[in-house]
């Protein structure tokens, strides 16, 4: 009876630990002086809409961090010191205005997710040459970036596995034969014909939506 307590006792406290790991994983911090006080305690910091001053800010001490949104922050460089969060595995850097990503960003090797939704300034070309460094990148968003083609330097992003341009200006379905990995293509709200949209079931295997 006495092993069976014990037993019981660690099961309880080894749930209970789980629980609270995991409830601490999904808690989300938006104020970026809090989050510094226990960096290391940190999963989720979004910091979307907000007028942030992020010179000085040591990055490296988010050991923990996995998802990190810096959304319409209207940010005309981002930090390069983000390319320290080793752990980072989803980004959101959508409505900002910087030109290109920094050239280390590739450093971030765990990156599964980036949106660059709502970019009017930025250099696609130059930014798909950095991205295309990641090994673990999966899904890219490009909406509502006043696209009308996709420059060639997507064919280079061999681990992508969803890619998503919808509401821009795409007259025709791009050729991404090239993309061994990808999966699933969102096209709505382009200018795609309406004869076009067989390609549903056409294009090689991939899932199109438009």
């Amino acid at each position: 009876m006495k092993t069976y307590f014990l037993s019981a006792l660690v099961l309880l406290c080894t749930t209970s630990l789980w629980s609270q790991i995991k409830n601490d994983k999904n808690r989300e911090f938006n104020d970026l002086n809090d989050a510094l006080k226990t960096p290391e305690l940190i999963y989720r910091l979004n910091l979307s809409n907000q007028n942030l001053k992020l010179d000085g800010v040591d990055w490296s001490k988010f050991i923990n961090l996995e998802y990190l949104s810096l959304k319409n922050d209207h940010l005309k460089e981002i930090p390069s010191g983000i390319t320290k969060i080793k752990t980072l595995k989803s980004i959101d850097l959508s409505g900002n205005d910087f030109d290109v990503l920094p050239s280390d960003f590739a450093n971030l090797e765990f990156l599964e997710e980036i949106k660059l939704n709502d970019e009017t300034k930025m250099n696609l070309p130059k930014t798909l040459d950095v991205l295309a460094k990641l090994p673990m990148l999966k899904s890219l968003y490009l909406e509502n970036d006043q696209l009308k083609t996709i420059p060639s330097e997507v064919l280079k992003m061999k681990s992508l596995e969803n890619l998503f341009l919808g509401n821009n200006q795409i007259d025709k379905v791009p050729v991404l034969k090239k993309l061994d990995h990808l999966k699933y293509l969102d096209l709505k709200d382009n200018k795609i014909k309406t004869d076009l949209q067989d390609m549903k079931n056409l294009n090689f295997g991939i899932k199109v939506n438009f």
